[in-house]
């Protein structure tokens, strides 16, 4: 365990951090942190009782950190700029300072350590998987990169005195921060190409994830989608293909969920009677593997099915905010081409005679350089598009990486760049049938306004 009592974070509104600054505060350490703009999970802290500040200057830091140096610890996210202040003030004056995943692996390394890696998916899975363990007799603890509908947080700690507490993480694999880690089973949902400004090319990133899997001593704890995680042994799953160690057989599906079975290629009995409780074969693949992984580590099949049946799902995966006769809105996060395609997809198999509208926010000037001309592709296969200025995050802009540059790739007609604010005044100007908004950086904050103009 952590031996300073003042735990200081830097980027404490993110979404991993924020549940580690919950952690340590439920368990009575000192804790306060600093974050670049206000957010509902900065104010959810200071509901708590967490002090948070917006303001880059070492006098708004409590003196509690500030008069005693050697009992405080700084916990930082990789993606806080090299120029940031607070920083480089508590670098300079020799404080303990740890990223968010080494403390996060001396958190869960004395559990029993569930963790999901993937360039996609492993927010819904992670989530899953904590929902069978609610419906199980096992004692845990979550750390998730999303809103659980089930939990109603993205941290969950459930005291008492089993013998062996399990711990849920989500294994990120910016900046090789997975390898931080100690897992005893894991999922490994995909190993697409992204990170790039990091990792430099996709053979690298690759590497990563074999070097993330070799983690997990036991082959047989290791489950990974045959379709989409590349060059890792183990345990192979899938939604679709039959030729992977264990596949879904999908007996019915709407657009509320899909009843399956699991069936195998290793001479194991059948797993029936399975019924996931969102659409979306790309959800069902995560729910596959969710499964796969809990009944290894004991968890009982009664209590997988429960989860399963009883999912709600997280905010902003394949979130329906808006549900009626004349509208279908759904808020996704998707941001890699990857993720595009799957929720297009899902959607269009949903309702295929229906127009679908999509509004898309591009996260990161180096993401969209990358991934230019696959994002023209996925984003094509929609029938209207609005897209927004790119959402630069810790980066600053590089010349001729626009939305503008996305839209001139693209073989769709009905698309337009609008500022982020005009979105909404776009939109009622348009006759929606089925409405998208994705992304992964502010365009969440278009989802209540436009939610209260479809009457949701």
């Amino acid at each position: 365990m952590v031996d300073k009592k003042n735990i200081y974070f830097l980027g404490i509104g993110g979404i991993g951090m924020s549940a580690l600054a919950r952690y340590f505060h439920a368990q009575g350490y000192v804790v306060a942190g600093y974050d670049k703009t206000p957010s509902q999970l900065t104010t959810t802290l200071q509901e708590e009782g967490i002090l948070v500040s917006f303001v880059d200057e070492v006098a708004a830091v409590d003196v509690a950190y500030l008069n005693h140096k050697t009992e405080a610890m700084v916990v930082y996210t990789p993606a806080i700029p090299q120029e940031n202040v607070l920083f480089n003030y508590f670098k300079d004056e020799g404080y303990t300072l740890a990223k968010r995943a080494e403390v996060l692996g001396i958190v869960t390394k004395q559990t029993v350590n569930l963790s999901v890696a993937g360039t996609h998916g492993k927010t819904t899975t992670s989530s899953i998987v904590a929902t069978i363990l609610q419906y199980s007799e096992k004692q845990f603890s979550a750390f998730l990169g999303g809103i659980s509908t089930n939990l109603g947080s993205n941290y969950f700690y459930q005291k008492g005195n089993h013998e062996e507490h399990m711990s849920i993480t989500e294994a990120d694999e910016f900046d090789r921060s997975f390898l931080h880690l100690s897992p005893d089973y894991a999922i490994i949902t995909s190993t697409d190409a992204d990170h790039l400004d990091i990792y430099g090319k996709k053979e690298d990133l690759e590497k990563s994830y074999v070097d993330f899997s070799k983690r997990i001593a036991e082959s047989s704890h290791r489950f990974y989608a045959s379709e989409y995680a590349q060059h890792i042994t183990g345990v192979s799953y899938s939604a679709s293909s039959s030729h992977a160690d264990y596949y879904a057989v999908v007996e019915s599906k709407s657009g509320k969920g899909t009843r399956f079975s699991i069936a195998n290629n290793k001479g194991d009995d059948t797993i029936e009677n399975l019924y996931l409780n969102i659409p979306g074969e790309h959800n069902l693949e995560n729910a596959v593997g969710a499964a796969l992984m809990t009944l290894k580590a004991g968890v009982s099949l009664e209590a997988v099915r429960n989860g399963l049946a009883n999912f709600k799902g997280i905010k902003r995966r394949f979130e329906y905010v808006v549900q009626s006769e004349v509208v279908t809105y759904i808020d996704d996060y998707a941001h890699h081409p990857s993720e595009l395609k799957a929720i297009i997809s899902s959607v269009r198999n949903l309702y295929p005679t229906k127009k679908i509208t999509a509004v898309f926010q591009p996260h990161l000037f180096s993401r969209t350089q990358d991934f230019m001309a696959d994002f023209a592709h996925e984003l094509s296969r929609v029938d209207e598009l609005l897209l927004v200025p790119i959402y630069p995050a810790r980066e600053v802009p590089i010349d001729g990486i626009t939305s503008e540059a996305i839209m001139s790739k693209m073989t769709l007609g009905s698309v337009k760049c609008v500022p982020k604010d005009n979105v909404l005044a776009e939109l009622k100007n348009t006759q929606i049938e089925v409405l998208l908004t994705l992304g992964a950086g502010d365009i969440d904050r278009l989802v209540q306004p436009i939610k209260e103009y479809y009457g949701g």
